[in-house]
């Protein structure tokens, strides 16, 4: 038998090595990052801060929009990677009548989709492609990932779900979550980082390829969203909670050329349900939902100057009438691994994203349209501007004084001890939301990784002295329990 001519080797060689550089393309291997929580925990925050969403947000009850979600979802699902399907999730695809451009998931499996992004999509393969991105960050568990890492203790602040305070909803519709939580849901993690948006892209994309979608619709969804952001002059809802990695349609279509993607799912829905959802009546802005509900951000004022910590979408009775004096029998509160406190045990406890009210009987709530905190004490944290105190304090002050632009000093700033470490009480005044003025004291110190803490109080004028030992109390009791 002749042998092979040089050309022919040198052909078949070509062959080869192209053979084998294309066998090197595969699809990216992607991990879910580091995770001290478990899917349980996962599950019972999503659970819990799903049914906050339902009460707060106009959900679509059109049976066969939500079946139309419902069928996309439960197809996603079915393609996700196997090993990261935790058999406890609660897989929940729910439509709300919001015009912003945007979708969530919570923890665990709940999903909610703005009508902004169904209205926005030129396709199914793009209401697909969100989906999966976002069915990802539940995969990967992203959001109790970045509870994990955090270093900030008052992650920690809320009850049991509260504790690691998982939910990733970002931008608007975070903080109406956090302002109707009682488990009060750390705003460190309602945004996702880069590299997890690029993890989420990657997942999201692989699940398209395997349901039957175009891989690359994702990619074209993203750059519908970014020349609305041209176009309006700003972020997007999408945006504000999910930041561009960078490069991302290149990404996304590198990705996709790795992948074989199956049969394709029967997408012949999909105008009619655009139908179906331009026959509803006209989708609210988180901006109409935040003033339905009075919370901040609605252009509403607040109330009671002393109100730092953000409102909360709870009530302690009826502001303006009277306020019993202090209990004094007292119970001990805890702040997570933060602090622990002893209060008047006939106050009741508040937490909002970043502080915790206790406050008595008609001290805190709704007064003619605004939140109003009239009584009682908060404890709460703030980013510090320096690491001198006194420096740190009074810039935070100066802050919040933008808000509160009566707010005055009543005195000299005082030095004392807090939990045996340095502080600085801070007398302030403040016209009251009830007529007169309202007497607020502050007063801070650092923690251990230099958050500055604060402890306030707020009273009536007139009712100063009857609350004075009450206010003492708390404050000597109070004792800091973040790790050093």
């Amino acid at each position: 038998m002749a042998g092979i001519s040089a050309p022919v080797r040198a052909a078949i060689l070509t062959i080869v090595v192209s053979l084998s550089a294309a066998s090197l393309v595969a699809q990216t291997t992607v991990k879910p990052p580091k995770n001290k929580y478990t899917p349980e925990q996962d599950v019972k925050l999503g659970r819990e801060a799903a049914d906050e969403v339902r009460q707060q947000y106009p959900i679509i009850s059109d049976a066969r929009i939500v079946a139309y979600l419902g069928r996309i979802g439960d197809r996603l699902v079915a393609a996700a990677p196997p090993e990261l399907k935790q058999p406890v999730y609660e897989y929940s695809f729910t439509p709300v009548n919001l015009k912003e451009i945007n979708a969530f998931a919570l923890p665990g499996g709940p999903m909610f989709v703005h009508r902004g992004m169904f209205d926005a999509a030129a396709s199914e393969d793009e209401v697909a492609g969100v989906m999966a991105h976002e069915l990802s960050h539940v995969l990967l568990r992203h959001g109790t990932a970045n509870a994990s890492k955090a270093q900030n203790p008052w992650l920690q602040i809320g009850q049991i779900a509260g504790a690691i305070g998982g939910a990733v909803v970002g931008g608007q519709a975070g903080a109406a979550i956090a302002q109707g939580s009682q488990f009060g849901l750390g705003t460190l993690l309602l945004k996702y980082s880069r590299e997890f948006e690029k993890q989420a892209d990657i997942l999201g994309v692989q699940i398209m390829a395997r349901a039957g979608y175009d891989p690359r619709a994702l990619g074209h969804m993203f750059e519908t969203i970014d020349r609305q952001a041209g176009a309006s002059g700003g972020d997007p809802q999408w945006l504000s909670s999910h930041p561009n990695p960078g490069n991302r349609t290149q990404y996304i279509n590198q990705e996709a050329q790795t992948l074989t993607i199956a049969s394709h799912a029967d997408v012949s829905d999909f105008q009619p349900t655009k139908a179906l959802f331009a026959a509803l009546s006209p989708a609210k802005s988180m901006s109409d939902l935040a003033k339905a509900k009075g919370q901040p951000g609605s252009g509403e004022g607040r109330g009671g100057g002393g109100d730092t910590g953000g409102g909360v979408g709870f009530s302690a009775g009826t502001p303006g009438q009277p306020v019993a004096p202090p209990s004094t029998q007292y119970r001990t509160i805890s702040g997570g691994k933060l602090f622990q406190a002893s209060v008047p045990a006939d106050w009741v406890h508040l937490a909002s994203k970043s502080s915790i009210k206790v406050v008595p009987e008609n001290g805190y709530g709704q007064l003619n349209g605004q939140t109003v905190f009239t009584c009682g004490v908060e404890f709460g944290i703030a980013q510090a501007a320096s690491r001198d105190l006194q420096e740190a304090t009074n810039t935070w002050l100066k802050a919040v004084a933008q808000g509160n632009p009566e707010l005055r000093l009543a005195g000299a700033q005082q030095a004392l001890k807090m939990s045996q470490r340095s502080a600085i009480a801070t007398p302030l005044v403040n016209p009251s939301a009830l007529g007169g003025q309202e007497r607020i004291v502050v007063t801070t110190t650092f923690l251990v990784d230099g958050t500055l803490f604060y402890y306030l109080t707020v009273v009536q004028e007139n009712d100063a002295t009857v609350f004075q030992e009450a206010f003492r109390h708390i404050a000597e009791s109070i004792r800091l329990t973040d790790a050093r």
